[in-house]
């Protein structure tokens, strides 16, 4: 599968070093946190603010059911990290218990919002925003992991290997404005300029060594979708060992020129409104849309099945017996040409993918014998497949002073639980804030986390 390996690598490291704006959960309920429009466009602010180029809201964030410490070990000799699952030294019992049952996934989020304003006018509160957007994700099932480490007389019901990654650039127009004395609402239109797109998957891989057959079956499908301006697979050409013919097989890619990619776009809704004095609820969708790729360059395996029936009846006559060794291997290393090998199919034409649309729903309490502390309840649900997220988030929000509010909260989703905290300074002719939506656990002496859970997002503007 070595193919497989370096493909996912390629993608992933493609899409890995490209920027989002990623919205902080933690500051849902923070009056005048200057980005709460990117979860519900009906929020205005106090204060308007132009942020500072590149450096207005920068954000590192990654999310999972599992992580370095659930695949690394620790060595007894060293106390470092320098063991994998598959070192013979970990037990079985050991090496999977860290593991999901079902699917094992990584969510992750790198970034920066590159120019942002907002300003009160026309009878509301106005934004624009230019933001660089990128999620990508990993799903590995438990099944290949437990096949990976105990290899034994059985059969293993792998199922779907999947990794997915986007790139692409907003350009944003946000208005919001008061209905009445209770409600409040706003809406957000975005085009979408895509830049990079990549789908890789693996599809009901099967692995079936029964305790009274002679032989292993080895199945399933794999397909890698690439949507990327000037992207091309490079392939080689090599011969089969006893058929006629030859065959071309992927082994590296190229990208000739950068450029957009696809052409899209998208739209934010949200309203609040005001129960009673006391208590504020809310409710939003965003990312509501789609992005038209132009190319969708792609590649597959030829065949889904590979059969291995062991090196019987071997001679090492040729003349007494034409089954010699080097013929079993060169029939065996045909059937793996077509079944471990990717084939470039060329350009499929364009292709309209959905955008990873979130909502969310909020309710906010006003302690009525201590105005400046408020409790909230944030529930969100995001639409993205296999990498889909659902999280409630409930959170304790101070205001000492008309220019500090922060607070704490505690949320629990499909992948872990976490807390986090929010800070926000924002006298005038400055705002500050930073925050994280998972505090970061415990690391390796090398410094690196062992969840696959942390977050920090931080930025600077100028308020006015």
């Amino acid at each position: 599968m070595r193919h497989y390996k370096l493909l996912l690598a390629a993608a992933l490291g493609i899409f890995a070093i490209t920027a989002t704006a990623q919205e902080l959960n933690s500051a849902y309920f923070t009056q005048d946190y200057k980005f709460r429009h990117d979860m519900n466009p009906a929020f205005g602010n106090d204060q308007n603010y132009i942020s500072l180029p590149a450096l207005g809201n920068l954000n590192v964030s990654l999310q999972g059911n599992y992580g370095i410490g659930d695949v690394l070990f620790q060595n007894p000799a060293t106390g470092k990290y320098d063991r994998t699952f598959m070192h013979p030294d970990v037990s079985v019992n050991d090496a999977l218990k860290g593991l999901n049952t079902g699917d094992n996934k990584i969510i992750g989020n790198v970034g920066f919002t590159l120019l942002s304003a907002g300003f009160r006018g026309f009878g509301g509160y106005n934004t624009i925003e230019l933001n660089s957007k990128t999620q990508f994700g990993v799903s590995l099932p438990y099944e290949l992991f437990r096949f990976a480490k105990n290899l034994n007389n059985d059969i293993y019901e792998i199922g779907d290997i999947d990794a997915k990654a986007q790139s692409y650039v907003e350009l944003a127009f946000g208005h919001s404005r008061q209905i009445n004395d209770k409600l409040r609402a706003g809406a957000k239109v975005k085009l979408l300029f895509g830049a990079a797109r990549a789908d890789i998957k693996m599809e009901d891989m099967r692995a079936e060594m029964p305790a009274n057959a002679n032989k292993w079956i080895i199945s399933g499908k794999a397909q890698a979708d690439v949507m990327m301006k000037g992207f091309m697979f490079k392939s080689k050409h090599d011969d089969y060992e006893l058929r006629p013919g030859g065959y071309d097989y992927v082994n590296d890619a190229d990208v000739d020129g950068a450029g957009v990619s696809g052409f899209g776009l998208a739209l934010d809704l949200g309203a609040t409104y005001k129960v009673m004095d006391d208590l504020t609820v809310s409710a939003a969708v965003t990312d509501l849309g789609f992005i038209n790729w132009s190319n969708d360059i792609q590649a597959v395996n030829r065949a889904t099945t590979f059969e291995f029936e062991g090196f019987k009846d071997i001679s090492v006559n040729k003349d007494r017996n034409p089954n010699t060794f080097k013929n079993t291997n060169k029939g065996y290393s045909d059937q793996i040409a077509d079944f471990a090998h990717l084939t470039d199919q060329g350009d499929q034409g364009s292709a309209t993918k959905a955008v990873a649309a979130t909502v969310r729903l909020g309710a906010e309490y006003k302690l009525p014998v201590y105005k400046p502390l408020t409790f909230g309840l944030l529930a969100q649900h995001r639409f993205n497949g296999p990498f889909s997220l659902t999280e409630a988030r409930l959170s304790a929000n101070w205001t000492p002073l008309k220019w500090l509010d922060g607070g704490m909260n505690f949320a629990v989703n499909n992948y872990a639980t976490s807390t986090g905290w929010v800070l926000n300074i924002h006298p005038t002719g400055f705002n500050f804030f930073v925050g994280m939506d998972h505090i970061l656990g415990k690391q390796t002496k090398e410094g690196i986390p062992l969840s696959s859970n942390a977050s920090i997002n931080l930025g600077m503007n100028v308020a006015f």
